[in-house]
């Protein structure tokens, strides 16, 4: 076995009938089941399960970033022994490239790339190639087209004890794989020379490794913390794969330079042909001149571009995406488990993502911006997805059209292992008992309520202005209030969600991005704002999935603020009435009392930072002998190897010596002074 579950419960209410149900549907080669599971019935307990019984690389897929952290945290607690990573757009911004003929105003592409998320998706793609035990939790951006896994794994270094290469040439072949080289502190994907070593940190991790030589081959090669700079473990040998997805060996690269020119002078003809002289012009420098960078660096700005000339993809055919780095059985068939969360809203999410993206590409061709092979670096079309996925299980409270339709087996999941039920709905009019008293004053005072008794609450708008907006007024009338929607950034987003859990403020306000997935056992109350709206955020299946966020606390409550009854509110109010009565059932039936959910409060980010994090009493050094047996003799060494630094100008050398005495000294319990001898060492009094 690949995987091995680690909790502390065992599977209660409906999760053993659920577990049981998928694992056979697996076994019996079933294509497509969904998991109809109401909010918090442990949906993602009941797929953990799943995935230890079916043993196999597993891609969990969530329809935004803010879910899908969450759902990695989950996993790497139930999977702590086993490879869960995180995989979604590194773009902290991001505006495409884009022509608008009317107005003939051309948008340069720009975009801002958060460095840790870039990192994590390196860490996956690089676990996929290495290990079996693989749960990749991503955003629907893992159908974009990313590089090709054959290159990727293709270019790969080896870096060994006993190498015969020299400091230089290593350095070379750093560059070559897209690393920069720095004088500064060291990031992932850059490295620096010291001396007679190179230190890199891999793109995919937060760690060092530092290579020593001697002459022309490689001496020692030593894993350190990026942090301490404390030897973690000396290694034989490790790989370092590329900084870029996008990469490909020089023979591809020779290959895909010529393909590029063929296809140049191909639609160099035909603008000439139609008389556009000036999207003719325009192309043959913009291309001429990316040619260029890729004949003397290997990379150019937008090279996912040109992508299916270094793939050797015929025209139209589907471009390298996260899928491609999973498993393949012999006769090229998917060989692993696809679990799409909230299914409802990201199969339809998955499915409309090519044609907004083909639109936009036609565009930059049809004028001379970019070649017709551009158009291959799009998103998977959805029966391209479909071909490229294992079996597939679908989790949602509300499963739309395409799951009901496709589903082999529907297992339903309705009782909790808490016991608790679904929460009672109030529909309250702006106009009660004759009185205006207006939604929010009543939601305000609901919530005060509330929060007196410990809890926290949610209100939904309509808009994200009326987000920002009430958020405002709340911190006006002395209530701490945060605002959540889709312009916040990813990170951002997960600290908001956090803090909020913890208590830091009380209300917490957003629109459409705080329905589904959103695990928040201490909410007690949710107002819904404008109730009687009909639209896609008032629908039945928006309504249930609203309604859910207030399940997972005994005192949960609903407000729903309504004038009239639409059709939407009856559907999910009686839908509602029908699981709680079959939850109140069941629990008298077994005499269950039910309980509020208790979760630890943690993030990704902090699990990600812990995972850095080494407590300075492991620390290892190469003469830990040496230093154990007299402190200050030792340390007397290293001053002299840093006066010795300061005497070749060598600077950054210096400053990390400097850094490790006054570690050891820390360490050994000795005050240390500076570097002057006169002021001396003395130890510290205990």
């Amino acid at each position: 076995m690949n995987f091995k579950i680690k909790a502390d419960w065992k599977p209660a209410g409906d999760q053993p009938k659920a577990i049981k149900g998928l694992t056979e549907g697996l076994k019996k080669g079933m294509r497509h089941q969904t998991l109809l599971g109401v909010t918090g019935s442990g949906k993602t307990f009941t797929a953990a399960n799943v995935i230890a019984n079916f043993d196999k690389p597993t891609l969990v897929i969530a329809h935004n970033k803010t879910l899908a952290a969450q759902l990695a945290q989950e996993y790497k607690e139930f999977f702590p022994e086993n490879a869960v990573h995180y995989f979604v757009s590194y773009y902290d911004y991001y505006q495409p490239e884009a022509y608008m003929a009317a107005s003939d105003t051309y948008i340069e592409k720009e975009a801002q790339i958060n460095e840790e998320i870039d990192r994590l998706r390196h860490a996956s793609t690089q676990a996929l190639l290495t290990r079996k035990d693989v749960i990749i939790v991503a955003s629907v951006s893992c159908i974009y087209g990313l590089g090709s896994p054959v290159q990727y794994e293709k270019v790969n270094l080896k870096v060994e004890v006993g190498q015969k290469i020299g400091r230089n040439d290593l350095a070379r072949r750093f560059i070559s794989i897209h690393y920069d080289r720095t004088t500064a502190d060291l990031k992932p994907g850059l490295f620096r020379a010291l001396g007679n070593s190179l230190e890199i940190m891999p793109v995919s991790d937060r760690v060092i490794y530092k290579i020593d030589f001697a002459g022309e081959e490689i001496q020692r090669i030593y894993k350190l913390d990026e942090v301490t700079r404390e030897i973690i473990s000396e290694e034989k040998v490790f790989f370092l794969f590329p900084a870029k997805h996008f990469i490909s060996d020089e023979e591809a690269q020779k290959r895909a330079i010529m393909s590029i020119q063929d296809e140049l002078k191909d639609r160099l003809k035909e603008f000439e042909k139609e008389g556009k002289i000036l999207e003719a012009e325009r192309l043959k420098r913009r291309t001429n001149y990316d040619l260029a960078l890729l004949r003397e660096v290997g990379y150019c700005n937008g090279i996912e571009n040109y992508s299916r000339h270094f793939s050797g993809k015929a025209p139209g055919e589907a471009p390298d995406s996260l899928l491609s780095y999973f498993p393949k059985t012999k006769d090229g068939k998917a060989d692993f488990l696809t679990i799409i969360d909230e299914s409802h809203v990201t199969v339809p999410q998955i499915g409309g993502m090519y044609a907004g993206d083909a639109s936009r590409k036609k565009n930059l061709i049809d004028y001379g911006f970019r070649l017709p092979s551009a158009a291959d670096n799009r998103p998977l079309k959805f029966p391209e997805f479909e071909e490229r996925v294992g079996q597939t299980i679908y989790t949602s409270a509300t499963p739309g059209v395409y799951e009901k339709e496709h589903s082999e087996q529907v297992v339903e999941q309705v009782i909790r292992p808490t016991g608790l039920i679904d929460p009672e709905i109030t529909v309250k009019p702006v106009v009660q008992n004759g009185e205006f008293k207006g939604q929010i004053k009543d939601f305000i005072e609901e919530a005060e309520k509330t929060i007196k008794r410990g809890f926290r609450a949610i209100a939904t708008t309509l808009t994200k202005k009326m987000a920002e907006d009430l958020s405002e007024f709340l911190k006006d009338k002395k209530i701490k209030a945060e605002y959540l929607h889709s312009d916040i950034d990813t990170l951002d987003r997960i600290r908001i969600l956090t803090e909020f859990r913890k208590g830091k403020f009380d209300v917490l306000v957003g629109v459409n991005l705080l329905r589904e997935g959103l695990d928040l056992p201490e909410v007690a109350l949710i107002g819904i704002l404008d109730a009687d709206k009909e639209g896609f955020l008032r629908s039945e299946t928006s309504l249930i999935q609203i309604i859910g966020r207030a399940a997972r606390n005994v005192e949960g409550r609903v407000i729903v603020y309504a004038d009239h009854m639409t059709g939407s509110l009856d559907k999910a109010i009686a839908e509602t009435e029908r699981r709680r009565g079959i939850q109140m059932a069941y629990n008298k039936e077994h005499g269950i009392t039910p309980k509020t959910v208790i979760k630890n409060i943690k993030d990704i980010t902090e699990t990600l930072q812990n995972e850095r994090e080494r407590t300075i009493n492991n620390l290892i050094q190469i003469d830990k002998v040496q230093f154990e047996k007299s402190p200050e003799d030792f340390i007397k060494q290293k001053e002299k190897q840093m006066e010795a630094a300061v005497k070749d100008l060598d600077f950054e050398t210096a400053a990390i010596l400097r850094d490790e005495i006054k570690f050891l000294a820390e360490k050994a319990g000795i005050e240390y002074a500076g570097f002057s001898k006169k002021k001396g060492r003395k130890k510290k009094s205990q």
